[in-house]
């Protein structure tokens, strides 16, 4: 059983507590979900509500993963913890720490991601830079796994980085049902943009989803942009305009995507040799397979399956 303790401090993020606790607990044979705050005591969270910890600090002392969700707490926002949340933050055992949102402040005033690649919500990256200038920032991703340390952007990244973590740990079937709960998306890379100021377009009669749906289902097959965009009667112009509107995305990116994901599965759930695998997958060869399973995840077809068949 991996334990996972979420800090919760003042005006911690609803949102962000709700989400995370939600989706690991739906796991109950495989998490163990405790949240805590010093002293135990109540957490008022920017949803208008107080929360009641039925846990200290001393949980995250052999916590597997510690979660920090997103939080107003005003001694972080001015590079500082009180003593007890930081002797407890530097001196637990997990073997992971992540952050949602501007949780990563907290990380960022223990010191946690001094020289270290880091993310927040992009509406904070000046002060954040500001007070912890040691942290290598990048605001224009959804999270970053740095291996030991994760952090995420705002508020729905969280949920991104939470299906990255599940996926991760007991693969990509668990973590797509995880999603389907949740209605969410299943899959959305780390690296894609936080979309700054850029607008959610409105389209009601002239979505690309019909295209998404009819090329998921012909993924083994060649694709092209023309055959996509003519099951929605657009010119190609403006259907990429549109598809990337949509998912930020290109189709071409959009289907590589999918592609992967779908090779993952297949990897996990059957016996398939790799080459069959990159057949149904839509990668014609194994040799096409192993280079785009390495440029998205860095490993092998064949490390993978041993990977996650042996979990």
């Amino acid at each position: 059983m991996h334990r996972i303790a979420v800090l919760a401090l003042e005006q911690s993020v609803a949102f962000d507590i709700g989400s995370s606790t939600h989706m690991f607990a739906r796991l109950a044979d495989r998490y163990e979900v405790v949240v805590c705050s010093p002293d135990r005591r109540p957490i008022p969270t920017t949803g208008g509500f107080t929360i009641a910890p039925e846990h200290g600090l001393e949980v995250l002392k052999d916590a597997d993963t510690v979660l920090v969700p997103g939080t107003h707490y005003k001694p972080a926002r001015e590079g500082w913890l009180e003593p007890a949340v930081l002797e407890a933050l530097t001196t637990t055992n997990a073997r992971r720490i992540m952050s949602i949102c501007t949780g990563a402040f907290v990380l960022a005033a223990a010191g946690l991601l001094d020289g270290r690649p880091a993310t927040t919500h992009w509406g904070t990256t000046d002060q954040f830079r500001a007070l912890y200038p040691k942290v290598r920032l990048n605001p224009d991703v959804l999270f970053i796994d740095d291996g030991d340390v994760l952090t995420s952007a705002g508020v729905a990244a969280g949920i991104d980085l939470c299906l990255h973590v599940i996926r991760s740990d007991h693969g990509s079937e668990v973590a797509n049902w995880i999603a389907r709960y949740c209605v969410v998306p299943a899959w959305r890379q780390g690296g894609q943009s936080q979309y700054v100021d850029r607008p959610v377009p409105s389209y009601p009669d002239t979505s690309t989803a019909l295209a998404r749906e009819w090329a998921l289902e012909r993924l083994q097959e060649p694709l092209d942009l023309a055959a996509m965009a003519a099951q929605v009667r657009m010119s190609v112009r403006t259907f990429t305009r549109r598809f990337r509107a949509e998912t930020g995305m290109s189709p071409g990116q959009w289907l590589a995507q999918q592609r992967v994901d779908r090779a993952r599965h297949l990897l996990e759930s059957t016996d398939l040799p790799i080459d069959q695998v990159a057949n149904h997958a839509g990668f014609g060869t194994g040799a096409a397979l192993r280079q785009q399973l390495a440029a998205s995840i860095g490993v092998s077809p064949s490390a993978y399956r041993q990977t996650f068949r042996s979990a």
